[in-house]
């Protein structure tokens, strides 16, 4: 009896193991099972992302297979399917349009995509720019205000009334009757703040500016300088509000003469489609053109008659008002000492642009920085200006030396 209560004992721990070592099995499978599942998904994921570079790679490939495609330039629309083309090789020819093609894009002059063989047009290309034209001086909003300005007060007013306000409300010029005007010349000495204004007038405006020099405009190959006016003017349109500055006016305005070398007729074409392009603008467009030139006695009549430049400022020397205005501008920057005196140093700089009065606030500072001070004192200033007069002086000097 004892016996047999022995092997049902040992039979059931056996039953136990082998129930426990089945449990345990049975665990670690599906842990292998979850393992498995898990690196499945991960292999997956893996394999979808090589789909997606081999798809790349193969489209890739197809456009490196494409046939390059011609440039044109559109004539004219004549049906849903066809169009007249002339191609950059010269001829023009009538052409099928895909039926990929917005028909609203499809306007004349716009630069299309041709196929080699067929020469379908197959896309329509963006309006492209000279480089030089992008290379200019283009700022979104300029940082001068009319703040920075000293002594140019009715040179401002008149700005902002024939420059700011038709971009602002153009309305009221509508109500009343009357035409802005398209362009603005300002005139005066080097240094006056001709620049300063067209800036603190975009800058006002909230509107683009474009500094253009006129040598800029002055080109080596026949039309090229032409051709650069154009760009440019078609640039400020597309950009709007904008200022236009032309600096330097005289370089492609002074007065047409019966004889000249080829230069000098390049010259007189790059005028001739200024002339054209200042016709050309919408009376109360958003882009306003100012000019500025040093020498308004050697410009062509054509150029500043009424219809192009329509006023015309001169931004003078500034008076002794003028020039306590400029040096209170400048000295908002400075650490001055006690004893300087602005009314006596605006006395003391007769004759003096605002661009050199900006020059003897710098000396000025440079001399306080040499002898390692925080402030400026009135004799740094005194030093600055005796220093700019002895320049004016040697450039006055060099001038009657080369002219005499």
């Amino acid at each position: 009896m004892p016996s047999r209560i022995k092997d049902k004992n040992t039979e059931q721990d056996l039953n136990e193991a082998d129930t426990s070592y089945l449990l345990s099995y049975t665990r670690h499978l599906e842990r292998q099972k979850k393992r498995l599942e898990t690196e499945k998904q991960v292999v997956e994921g893996e394999r979808l992302r090589l789909q997606r570079e081999l798809n790349n790679l193969r489209t890739e490939l197809e456009r490196l297979r494409a046939p390059p495609l011609f440039t044109g330039q559109l004539v004219e629309v004549l049906d849903k399917q066809t169009a007249v083309i002339r191609s950059t090789t010269g001829p023009t020819m009538v052409v099928s349009i895909s039926s990929r093609i917005d028909r609203k894009l499809l306007q004349p002059n716009v630069r299309v995509a041709l196929n080699q063989r067929s020469f379908a047009i197959v896309d329509v290309l963006p309006e492209s720019h000279d480089p030089m034209v992008r290379a200019m001086e283009i700022e979104e909003r300029p940082q001068v205000s009319y703040a920075d300005i000293g002594g140019l007060g009715e040179q401002i007013e008149e700005l902002r009334e024939i420059v700011e306000l038709p971009l602002k409300s153009p309305e009221l010029f509508e109500q009343v009757g009357i035409e802005p005007p398209k362009g603005v010349l300002l005139h005066g000495p080097p240094g006056t703040g001709k620049t300063l204004l067209a800036r603190a007038v975009a800058h006002e405006t909230e509107a683009r500016f474009i500094r253009v020099i006129g040598s800029e405009l002055v080109q080596k190959f026949i039309g090229e300088g032409a051709r650069l006016v154009r760009e440019i003017f078609r640039f400020a349109e597309e950009h709007t509000p904008t200022i236009l500055f032309i600096d330097e006016l005289d370089a492609i305005g002074s007065k047409r003469l019966d004889m000249g070398t080829s230069g000098d007729r390049e010259v007189q074409r790059t005028l001739m489609q200024l002339l054209s392009c200042l016709d050309g603008f919408e009376p109360r467009g958003d882009v306003k053109v100012i000019a500025a030139t040093n020498r308004p006695d050697i410009l062509d009549s054509a150029l500043v008659r009424p219809g192009r430049f329509d006023r015309i400022i001169e931004v003078p020397l500034p008076n002794s008002e003028g020039r306590l205005e400029i040096f209170k501008v400048h000295a908002r920057r400075i650490s001055l000492a006690n004893d300087v005196d602005l009314v006596a140093l605006a006395d003391m700089t007769e004759n003096f642009s605002g661009a050199e009065i900006k020059n003897v606030c710098m000396e000025a500072g440079i001399l306080a920085v040499r002898e390692r001070l925080t402030s400026v004192k009135h004799r740094h200033f005194v030093e600055a200006v005796k220093k700019v007069k002895r320049r004016q002086q040697k450039d006055q000097f060099a001038t009657s030396q080369f002219f005499s």
